[in-house]
């Protein structure tokens, strides 16, 4: 048997700006994606069996363990790329990224089953194979696989490497509260007024000159859901200057900000930094 843990990423955006809808109901996206210091962990064995199998578990009550888990998407996608038969793979998923937060839980996940299983078998594939699997399964797993600051377009599979600027990220979550990318889009669809900052050109330019981005930080998305949920109200009341990340429910700021006066209904989360690497071999 061998076996391997890999740590996986959140993600933030810095910036998510709606292009257009495309023809198969995804939005070509403009977003500027940070990778952070909180990770899910993946705890991969593989040994040879008289046939293929996948076992999924972990610590979480709140996500499946079986075919409708990314992870186990990934891990049959793996296989059904490489031809790799006759295996029983299991992986056990340690869960610390809250989930259906804007955060790239699942994503994360689903990227990082891809490269631990791409280390036990003697990378058979090579990153660009990686990453055309990866844009097969979802939208962020290419971010979480690639790491650091990322521009991300099409409808967020297409990355390209940004300046990095270091930073402290505090998150803030309604315990109770997720919203799914299918709600968030949907209700920015149905806006009539839609405007446009050009927020992500901004940033980049800024980060190219090593400004302050802080001023540039924006989500269509959070323009699409805001007036819908109490919670995000709340955070934004307490909090002017947080911005939510993805579809949220989760907003973030970037300070490192401790004891804050939230009540029990919501998870803060501090002592969080951006990050440079992606999804990778945990020590």
């Amino acid at each position: 048997m061998k076996e391997i843990k890999i740590k996986c990423p959140a993600k933030i955006n810095l910036t998510l700006e709606i292009v257009n809808r495309r023809e198969d109901g995804f939005h070509n996206i403009n977003s500027i994606m940070q990778l952070i210091s909180l990770y899910d962990y993946l705890h991969i064995s593989i040994c040879e069996a008289e046939k293929t199998s996948i076992e999924l578990s972990g610590d979480s009550d709140e996500i499946p363990y079986n075919e409708k888990n990314l992870v186990y998407k990934a891990a049959k996608l793996f296989l059904d790329k490489t031809g790799i038969k006759n295996y029983n793979i299991k992986i056990n998923i340690e869960k610390n990224i809250p989930i259906a937060a804007g955060l790239a839980g699942g994503s994360t996940d689903g990227a990082g089953t891809i490269l631990g299983l791409n280390i036990l078998f003697n990378n058979i594939l090579t990153k660009e194979e990686m990453h055309n699997l990866c844009a097969s399964l979802g939208s962020d797993l290419n971010v979480c696989l690639e790491g650091g600051c990322l521009l991300a377009t099409m409808r967020g599979e297409k990355v390209e490497r940004l300046p990095y600027q270091p930073m402290p990220v505090t998150l803030i979550k309604p315990k109770n509260l997720g919203i799914s990318a299918k709600e968030a889009y949907t209700k920015y669809a149905l806006k009539q007024d839609k405007p446009k900052y050009h927020n992500t050109e901004k940033m980049i330019e800024a980060l190219k000159n090593g400004n302050d981005i802080r001023e540039f930080l924006y989500n269509d998305l959070e323009y699409a859901v805001f007036d819908d949920y109490k919670e995000l109200q709340i955070i934004k009341n307490k909090l002017p200057h947080s911005i939510m990340s993805g579809s949220g429910s989760t907003y973030f700021v970037l300070e490192d900000l401790k004891n804050l006066d939230f009540s029990d209904d919501y998870l803060v989360i501090s002592d969080l930094e951006f990050v440079q690497n992606g999804c990778e071999l945990a020590n």
